[in-house]
């Protein structure tokens, strides 16, 4: 396995590989490696010939009041996990190959990042998309795979592919749960064992109301009241719960049949905050 450092030699690796015929399927992460991530490795390896991996903290995604310095880096274990999967390069760039101090120009989003995470998270997808886009640029991959976990990430991602044309075909892997249910993320690393207990409540929360809903509630208000009151009652602090459309990603208030909905939601336990979702059809 290759491990790249700088841009100059991941694109030569992959210029190399794609001479030779090679399809290349793209993981970006920011490392913290767990099982979700490696199925996503498996995901890309079963649609494509060869796989790159990224390991990059992006500091652009992270608020002024974010855990940046504090985000897990694991860089050995990382290597080891990729290696282990058969991943054939890793881009392990310095924050100083990727961004120039000054930057003059920026991608903004409109609509998409108003509600769920971007609308308690100002410039998160804008710095998404920032890195999103240079990696896409300096990897160049036939294939990309994101998790649906980050299910908002993915559809705004999926809008930038088609707004600039970039030739790459997304795919969205389904979420990895733990055996309790609780959505695999490297942030779990900070609940204590006590939050840890009470950290499924969110999943178990969620499919209760697509249970609901898929039994005839298609106007879910009082029912998502209720779970954010129960959650509360546990020890979450609510960030958002709803029912979104699937494509706008704005809230829904009643569900129609032939519908195609993201059911999901955010919330801090202490000072982890949790993410999930359910895709839901009628």
């Amino acid at each position: 396995m290759d491990v790249c450092k700088s841009i100059d030699e991941i694109r030569e690796v992959v210029k190399s590989l794609k001479s030779q015929g090679k399809k290349i399927g793209f993981v970006p992460t920011m490392g913290a490696l767990h099982e979700g991530h490696l199925s996503l490795i498996r995901q890309a390896k079963e649609k494509s010939d060869e796989v790159v991996v990224s390991i990059f903290v992006n500091p652009e995604q992270f608020g002024p009041n974010e855990d940046f310095e504090s985000y897990p880096r694991e860089m050995e274990e990382d290597l080891k996990k990729c290696e282990d999967e058969g991943v054939t390069v890793v881009f392990a760039p310095n924050r100083d190959d990727i961004y120039d101090e000054k930057k003059y120009i920026r991608i903004e989003v409109d609509e998409l990042n108003r509600h769920m995470c971007g609308g308690s998270r100002p410039g998160f997808f804008e710095g998404i998309l920032l890195i999103v886009n240079k990696l896409f640029n300096i990897v160049s991959p036939d294939v990309a795979v994101f998790g649906q976990k980050d299910i908002q990430q993915f559809q705004i991602v999926s809008r930038m592919v088609y707004e600039f044309n970039h030739d790459i075909e997304l795919i969205m892997a389904p979420i990895e749960r733990a055996n309790d249910g609780l959505a695999l993320s490297s942030r779990n690393k900070y609940l204590s064992a006590e939050e840890r207990e009470i950290a499924p409540g969110l999943y178990r929360a969620l499919n209760y109301i697509e249970n609901q809903i898929l039994n005839g509630v298609h106007t879910p208000s009082l029912l998502l009241k209720h779970q954010k009151s129960e959650l509360e009652a546990k020890g979450f602090k609510i960030d958002y719960l709803d029912v979104f459309d699937e494509k706008t990603l704005q809230p829904v208030e009643t569900l129609t049949e032939g519908g195609e909905y993201i059911l999901a939601g955010a919330v801090w336990l202490g000072k982890t905050r949790l993410i999930d979702n359910f895709l839901i059809e009628l």
